[in-house]
C-alpha cells in the first residue's frame, strides 16, 4: 500500500477495498480515466468524496448491531462475520414431535386399503416446521387407541419442547387428543371461531406445549400458519416476531359466508395493468389440498362479513413469506 501523502493535484492507483492514503479525499473508479505515462486526465464531473466508505458508515462505535431474539439469516451471519466475531450465543433449536392419528390414515409407500387415506399432514408440517430450523422428531401414524396415543404423548412430552398433532380433536366418538390432554396436562382451549380450522386444541402435556390439529389437510395448513407458526418462533427466541402482511384488493368472486366467524379462503392474485385483484383458487372445501398449492395468497373474510361481491374490497395475505 501507498504510505506517503497525495497533494493536491496528485492521483495514486490503489486496489478496490484498500485503505484511502492520507491527503486523497476523493476516488474516481479506473475505468473513466485516460493515463499517459505519469500523467493521469480525470473526465469532468466528478464530485469531491465520491466512492468512499468511510469508518462507521455502517455502525457506529458502541451500537447495537443485532438486538437480541434476532434470527440470523444470511444477512446476519455476514455482518456478524464482519465484525471479526467468531461465535455468539444462540438458542438451540426448538424440539418438536409431531404425529398423525387416526386408523383411517396410511403412511405412503403401500396400496391404500379400503376407507383409508394417505397421510399428508405429516409431510406438509414437516416442510413446514424444516423452514423454521426446528430439530424434528417424526413419530408418524398413531391409531386411534387410547394405550397407542397415551405412549405417543408420554414419548414426545420426554423428547421435545413441542408436540403437534393432526386429527382426533374433532367431536368424533374415536377423537380422543382432546381427552388424552386433559388427563395427562391441560386443554386451554379447543375451538376457534374460524373456518377452515374450529377444532384445534392448545394446551400441555406435562412440560411439553402442544398444539393439536384439525385432520383435513387445508385446516392443517390454516392453523399452522396462522396461530402455530408465530407461537413456535416465539418459543424460539424471536421478538419482534415479524407483522403479518396484508393489504386491501378487490373481489373477483362472489361468495355468501356465516357470520361470527373468520374465514381463510384461498386465492390467487391477478393484474390488469391498473388495479390488483383476487379470484378463488379452485375449490374452498378443507380436504382439497389443490386449492392451497394453487393458490399464492389467503383472502380473510372477517367474523361480520356476510357476503362478497365481484369489485369489493377484501384483504389479502401473501404465502411469500409465510408459507
Amino acid at each position: 500500500p501507498f504510505s506517503g501523502i497525495v497533494g493536491a493535484g496528485q492521483a495514486v492507483r490503489i486496489m478496490t477495498g484498500a485503505s484511502i492514503p492520507q491527503g486523497a479525499d476523493t476516488i474516481v473508479v479506473q475505468e473513466v480515466v485516460r493515463r499517459s505515462d505519469d500523467r493521469v486526465f480525470v473526465p469532468a464531473g466528478q464530485k469531491k468524496g465520491q466512492n468512499l466508505r468511510r469508518a462507521g458508515e455502517d455502525l457506529a462505535e458502541g451500537g447495537v448491531a443485532l438486538a437480541a431474539g434476532r434470527r440470523c439469516g444470511p444477512a446476519e451471519l455476514g455482518l456478524i462475520a464482519s465484525l471479526g466475531i467468531a461465535e455468539v450465543d444462540v438458542y438451540r433449536p426448538l424440539r418438536v414431535a409431531f404425529f398423525s392419528t387416526g386408523d383411517e390414515i396410511a403412511s405412503i409407500g403401500r396400496p391404500l386399503c379400503p376407507g383409508e387415506v394417505y397421510d399428508s399432514n405429516r409431510y406438509t408440517l414437516f416442510g413446514a416446521l424444516s423452514r423454521l430450523g426446528c430439530d424434528l422428531i417424526d413419530m408418524g401414524v398413531i391409531p386411534d387407541r387410547p394405550d397407542a396415543l397415551e405412549a405417543a404423548f408420554r414419548d414426545a412430552s420426554e423428547a421435545a419442547d413441542v408436540i403437534i398433532t393432526s386429527g382426533g380433536v374433532s367431536v368424533g366418538e374415536a377423537d380422543f387428543i382432546r381427552e388424552m390432554m386433559a388427563r395427562m396436562g391441560e386443554v386451554a382451549f379447543w375451538k376457534l371461531a374460524i373456518k377452515p380450522g374450529r377444532p384445534m386444541a392448545f394446551g400441555r402435556i406435562r412440560n411439553a406445549v402442544l398444539f393439536g390439529l384439525p385432520g383435513n389437510p387445508v385446516a392443517v395448513m390454516v392453523t399452522y400458519f396462522q396461530f402455530v407458526q408465530d407461537a413456535l418462533l416465539k418459543l424460539m427466541g424471536v421478538t419482534p416476531l415479524p407483522p403479518a402482511q396484508r393489504f386491501a384488493v378487490q373481489a373477483a368472486f362472489s361468495l355468501r359466508k356465516q357470520p361470527g366467524r373468520t374465514e381463510y379462503l384461498r386465492g390467487r392474485l391477478q393484474h390488469d395493468g391498473s388495479a390488483c385483484s383476487v379470484a378463488l383458487a379452485g375449490a374452498q372445501g378443507s380436504g382439497v389440498l389443490s386449492s392451497m398449492s394453487e393458490a399464492d395468497c389467503f383472502v380473510v373474510l372477517p367474523d361480520d362479513c356476510l357476503s362478497v361481491q365481484p369489485g369489493d374490497t377484501v384483504y389479502v395475505q401473501p404465502f411469500h413469506g409465510l408459507l
